[in-house]
């Protein structure tokens, strides 16, 4: 079963309607009423949903590795800098990411962007 992704608050909508085109399970954080809550929130409900956060917020790679060292478990992260990638570059990434890995490959994992 291919992995579900939940698109943080700053994520161009472009790389959600590019996922979504090519039949990935994408919800957002706006979507989700959660557009306005703080990173570790939105993290924790992304884990409750059993998805995987795409963000492009490099605060995410510090909470990670937090709760990785106090033992809370989250669903897993895939990070790109914002100036590291186009944004097909990153809707083919996040295509190969769901396709590839299972849930148990991310849980409390970050994978990074470019492949």
């Amino acid at each position: 079963m291919s992995l579900k992704l939940y698109m943080d608050h700053h994520v161009p909508g472009a790389v959600t309607l590019g996922l979504r085109s090519r039949g990935i399970d994408v919800i957002t954080a706006l979507e989700d009423g959660r557009d306005k809550v703080d990173d570790e929130e939105l993290l924790h409900r992304a884990s409750q949903l059993g998805r995987i956060l795409y963000t492009q917020d490099q605060d995410y790679l510090s909470i990670a590795d937090r709760r990785r060292k106090e033992g809370l478990i989250f669903s897993g992260i895939v990070y790109a800098h914002q100036q590291s990638l186009s944004l097909g570059k990153a809707i083919a990434d996040l295509e190969m990411v769901v396709q590839v890995l299972e849930a148990k490959d991310m849980q409390n994992q970050v994978q990074f962007l470019p492949l």
